[in-house]
């Protein structure tokens, strides 16, 4: 019996290490070859068939880091990372304080009246995640939020700045990142909401493209709300302190 699970355990152990080694090399080569999807877009792409069957609208073009304007890059970075080219891929203060954030959504939500009971929706849990990391998610990770998945986060975090330049990871993530349904990287963003190519985009447009990050299904919905326009002149007036890698 012992035998046996010392075995089953050496296995598990030993499918472990394979995984980090697989995704090791995958980084690795991402040095020089562009990802065709990531996990994110192919379960994206597996949602939209299952509900809407085909043809399914998607709008996708690998561009070069030299053809996105530094506009965009800015405006990306002081909107969801502004700490991006100093770190080294994790900022613990700001996952602490993304923790103290939702535990206090949670608490008033569930101290509402129980007349509310039936309006209740569940929190938004507000994330503290950097642009490595939510790189990371994207390329190789599920939605689930479990430690484990959370444990592998940041393994591959650690692993994309162990082996990749701040300039590699950023074009990376702006031309694999969801900036709507069926819209993803910066070249469709671009085309899809301002007619321009992602190198042409102003301080402007790229404030806007910012914003919806978080969030593109929702705020898509609604492009000219008080939050998007407010956030989008807090974004374009950072921009010009953000450091580019």
């Amino acid at each position: 019996m012992m035998r046996t699970l010392w075995r089953l355990v050496v296995l598990l152990l030993a499918a472990a290490l394979s995984l980090q080694l697989y995704f090791v090399a995958r980084i690795a080569l991402m040095r020089w070859i562009d990802p065709q999807s990531t996990t994110f877009q192919r379960s994206e792409l597996a949602r939209l068939w299952r509900e809407r069957g085909l043809p399914i609208a998607w709008s996708q073009q690998w561009v070069d880091e030299r053809h996105i304007a530094d506009t965009l890059k800015r405006a990306v970075i002081a909107s969801e990372d502004a700490g991006f080219v100093d770190h080294s891929g994790i900022e613990w203060d700001a996952i602490e304080r993304a923790w103290e954030r939702n535990q206090r959504a949670q608490t008033v939500h569930e101290r509402r009246p129980p007349a509310a009971a039936a309006r209740r929706r569940p929190v938004k849990l507000v994330g503290g995640s950097t642009i490595t990391q939510q790189l990371a998610k994207n390329l190789f990770l599920s939605g689930e939020r479990t430690l484990p998945r959370k444990a592998q986060e940041f393994m591959l975090t650690w692993t994309l700045e162990a082996l990749l330049d701040k300039r590699r990871i950023l074009e990376l993530y702006l031309n694999s990142v969801e900036w709507g349904e069926g819209v993803f990287g910066a070249q469709a963003a671009a085309r899809h909401y301002h007619r321009v190519d992602a190198s042409r985009l102003g301080a402007g447009a790229a404030a806007h493209l910012a914003v919806l990050l978080p969030a593109p299904k929702r705020f898509e919905r609604n492009p000219g709300s008080a939050y998007v326009s407010g956030r989008r002149s807090t974004i374009a007036a950072r921009m010009g302190d953000v450091e580019l890698p």
